[in-house]
């Protein structure tokens, strides 16, 4: 009985003469790996007979598991090189998988790898984990998709730098800025994530390991970085299988990549077929290199059985890690390895010539409040592609927006809303254009609802009657349901809240006041003296009287700068030097002025001093000259009135507001008596000084016959001064305030407009809109100053040149120091050869140097010493140009 069952197991492998193919495993600590690799194996040889591609291949394993010790790992691979395998899979581990690779490189055994691996060369080795180049062009295109201008890279180790290296490299040719923080060794990454709180940038790529980024995203939750207001993006492939719900309601932007799809039908199927095997509860929990494990089984049984058909006895060999022997099938089954293609857990697996995987497809996925969801693709030949995603109607009908009709109010107010320049006559909606028209027209996107504009034609945007109590304008149509929303430059204010309702700000502002540019102040007749303080040329002055005091005393004490005045006598009486104290100071200034001088220091401590003083006059020179220039060239405005303080409490410019505007009704209320002066000063004068519209203020501002400032939001103000040249804001803000949507009281959907208010605030799209509307349509940007030419110069002070004296100090110092020691040493050389007292010399010499007098002194000789030789007549020295002329005499006539 138990023969007949053996032959029906194996009468179906007998028949089919399978090929029995060795292999070698080495586990890490990871089981789910082992066990889709086990699933894998199995799958081989139970469908061997349905699938033609696996058939007649029947996969034995020997499997080992091992540590990160290196020497561990190596022996057990050798190990297995001597069961005679056709080929090894794994390690994980980084350090122990590159051993394992170096071995068998050279035994020529596939290595069969699905980790991370940052290399460019492919041997023996088979990696299909997607290559560290293409992985960071998936990130780039999904980040430019995003409208990133720039971003902060939290990475782990320099493993994240090497898989983001490319990414970096493209982001910064298109000369976008990255900035770079690493996570530290944890698990404490508070520090780091409130720097990236304090700084500008609200995006963020966030590369470490999968095991760190749970605490990592609860910390920057407690951070509170975790909000509409910041964008991650996660390189990490297995995203899916992190629990996420915490972060579903927070309204986190987290968008993620991954490789294997658990919604797919090969996958689900797989999943279905091995669940217990597997032990994780759904396909989402499959970690990425687990699958690459399933995959690569299927991918060598594959490519084995293309080996087997086109080699003779593609036989396996005992191989010993001590001998040099190889495996001559080796390199021919791993390009049969590169050559093959199929459908697996992960997609398509296809290699390039190179070794590396090519047609990669990543699924986009995106946090939404029902979890994780595909949002499109990326695939690396054709880029990203965007799945629609269908609005959620069950929310839009709860808010009251969905398929609603506004009737919406607007005024023409420049770059608010403004009529369409075009040949054509238009109609309806069509006619208006500006920032407010672009805002209604961005939340009619989000929010599905639709929208007519009413034009308010007296363009007032309300006011309360204090007798009636009835309000005027934008306020009154709203409040009598004649409109649905009023938008413009419509400032939110405690009284208008009192008749409606309204949004978030979606810009804030501040009353400022509006001028004339001033004009240039003439040049000062001393403007020459402005590249230095008053404080660097008193010390300038000083350096240079110190200076040729300090060279007029060591020259008559250097030894060297006394000279024979006559070179033709051998043997003078007297000597003479050059540094008398008219000379000395006329070798400084000439020197500062750069004109030099006929003396030339000779002894080293005088050429020491000049050397210092003429490294000092090069810089000063310099630095004159260049501030000089600066000076000279950019011309400084006059000085009229730099705050409202000053405009309250002078007589001789005009100034005024709008009439019946938030403007001057904020004078009215304010407490500060500077501006409740302002305001009485323009009631008493509202004929002459306030507006009807802003038109009116801005004009009166350009009349160059009146001398008035208007005072209006500060937004319009900077919208005005990008289009006229010749005017500016005065200063900064007098207060804070915003404009809002307006809508009735208790309106339904104010909450909702609210919150999309915030996220297009938040995005930037309001931001983009702003420079769109100021700076580049209807004339925008004309004003744009270079930057430099702006500006005044600034003087230089002490701390600018203050280590020009400092070098002029040391140079004095040593050159006081040399003369000391030069002195000494001469007086001493002079006692020894004239057999004198060292002391009546020094004193001889300091008595003649106190005098301060005469440029000659006598030579110093031995009383007996009148018949000296020739040699000792000059005590050794030399004459000023280091040799005696020769002395020609020449006979008369006479005497012929």
């Amino acid at each position: 009985m138990l023969t007949k069952l053996l032959l029906t197991l194996y009468l179906p492998c007998i028949l089919a003469n399978p090929k029995i193919v060795n292999i070698g495993a080495l586990f890490d600590d990871d089981d789910i790996i082992q066990s889709l690799f086990d699933s894998s194996v199995k799958d081989v040889n139970t469908n061997k007979r349905r699938n033609s591609e696996s058939s007649h291949i029947f996969l034995t394993v020997t499997s080992k598991y091992v540590n990160t010790d290196v020497f561990q790992v190596s022996t057990n691979a050798c190990e297995l090189f001597t069961q005679g395998i056709s080929g090894i899979f794994g390690p994980q581990d980084k350090i122990s998988s590159k051993h394992v690779q170096s071995i068998s490189d050279a035994m020529d055994i596939p290595h069969i790898t699905t980790r991370w691996d940052g290399s460019l060369v492919r041997e023996t080795n088979i990696n299909i984990y997607p290559h560290a180049k293409t992985y960071s062009m998936a990130f780039y295109n999904i980040i430019l998709e995003l409208n990133w201008k720039s971003f902060i890279l939290l990475y782990e180790n320099s493993d994240s730098l090497i898989r983001s290296s490319e990414l970096i490299k493209d982001w910064e040719d298109r000369q976008h800025s990255v900035t770079l923080r690493q996570l530290g060794s944890g698990p404490d990454y508070k520090d780091v994530l409130r720097k990236i709180k304090k700084s500008d940038d609200f995006n963020i790529v966030v590369d470490c390991a999968l095991d760190v980024l749970p605490e990592l995203l609860t910390q920057a939750q407690q951070i509170g970085i975790i909000t509409e207001r910041y964008s991650f993006v996660f390189t990490t492939l297995d995203l899916q299988t992190l629990d996420l719900e915490s972060f579903q309601y927070s309204g986190a932007n987290f968008t993620g990549v991954r490789l294997l799809d658990p919604e797919d039908s090969y996958v689900k199927k797989k999943f279905e077929l091995h669940q217990q095997d597997w032990g994780v509860s759904s396909p989402s929990d499959i970690k990425t290199e687990a699958a690459l494990m399933y995959d690569a089984v299927q991918v060598f049984a594959k490519a084995f059985k293309q080996f087997k058909k086109a080699t003779i006895k593609p036989d396996e060999k005992k191989l010993y890690c001590n001998e040099t022997l190889s495996w001559e099938h080796g390199n021919t089954l791993s390009n049969f390895i590169r050559l093959t293609e199929m459908r697996g857990l992960t997609g398509l697996i296809k290699f390039d010539t190179a070794g590396f995987l090519s047609n990669i497809q990543l699924d986009i996925i995106k946090l939404t409040t029902k979890g994780l969801t595909k949002v499109g693709y990326w695939n690396s030949t054709s880029g990203i592609e965007w799945i629609p995603q269908k609005p959620d109607y069950e929310d839009l009908e709860q808010s009251n927006l969905f398929n609603k009709t506004f009737i919406v109010l607007v005024s023409l107010t420049d770059p608010y809303v403004m009529l369409k320049e075009s040949s054509q006559i238009m109609t309806g909606n069509d006619r208006y254009e500006g920032f407010a028209i672009d805002i209604i027209a961005e939340l009619s996107k989000v929010l599905h609802f639709n929208y007519t504009f009413e034009l308010q034609k007296d363009t007032k945007y309300g006011s309360k009657n204090p007798e009636t109590g009835e309000w005027d304008g934008m306020i009154g149509k709203i409040q009598k349901d004649e409109a649905d929303l009023a938008i413009t430059d419509l400032t939110i204010t405690s009284e208008r809240e009192s008749g409606a309702d309204f949004t978030k700000p979606f810009m804030l502002v501040g009353i400022s006041i509006l001028y004339r540019k001033p004009t240039s102040a003439p040049p000062s007749l001393f403007s020459f003296l402005s590249p230095f303080s008053k404080e660097v040329w008193l010390y300038l002055i000083g350096a240079y009287l110190l200076v040729s005091l300090l060279l007029f005393i060591i020259g008559r004490m250097s030894p060297a700068e006394w000279n024979n005045p006559y070179p033709c006598i051998a043997d003078p009486e007297e000597l003479e030097n050059q540094f008398s104290l008219v000379n000395a100071l006329w070798f400084t200034i000439g020197s500062i002025m750069q004109q030099g001088s006929e003396i030339a220091p000779i002894s080293i401590s005088t050429r020491m001093i000049a050397g210092s003083w003429w490294f000092f006059c090069l810089i000063m020179v310099s630095s004159y000259t260049a501030n000089l220039a600066a000076f000279l060239t950019v011309e400084n405005p006059m000085k009229t009135i730099e705050n409202a303080e000053q405009l309250a409490n002078q007589k001789v410019i005009k100034y005024g507001a709008k009439r019946d505007g938030s403007t001057l009704k904020f004078f009215r209320d304010s407490m500060d008596p500077n501006y409740h002066k302002m305001y009485t000063y323009m009631s008493e004068n509202a004929a002459e000084v306030l507006m009807k519209t802003n038109d009116d203020g801005v004009k009166k501002v350009l009349d160059e016959n009146d001398n008035y400032a208007f005072l209006m939001e500060s937004t319009s103000i900077d919208y005005i001064a990008e289009r006229r040249c010749n005017v500016t804001k005065v200063n900064g803000n007098l207060d804070n305030k915003g404009y809002g949507i307006a809508m009735k009281k208790n309106a339904p959907y104010r909450n909702i407009l609210s919150s999309n208010v915030l996220k297009l605030q938040e995005s930037g799209f309001l931001k983009q809109l702003e420079i769109k509307w100021w700076k580049e349509k209807r004339g925008g940007g004309k004003c744009d100053e270079d930057s430099s030419s702006s500006g005044e110069a600034s003087e230089l002070g002490l701390a600018n040149v203050g280590g020009v004296f400092l070098v002029l100090a040391v140079g004095i110092f040593l050159s006081c120091f040399y003369t000391a020691w030069e002195l000494l040493w001469d007086i001493g050389c002079t006692a020894w050869k004239e057999n004198l007292s060292f002391k009546e010399e020094l004193k001889d010499e300091m008595k003649f140097i106190v005098k301060c007098s005469g440029t000659t002194k006598p030579v110093r000789r031995r009383k007996d010493s009148s018949n000296r030789s020739d040699e000792d007549s000059t005590r050794g020295c030399t004459p000023p140009y280091e040799a005696i002329p020769t002395v020609i005499t020449t006979l008369s006539t006479d005497d012929l």
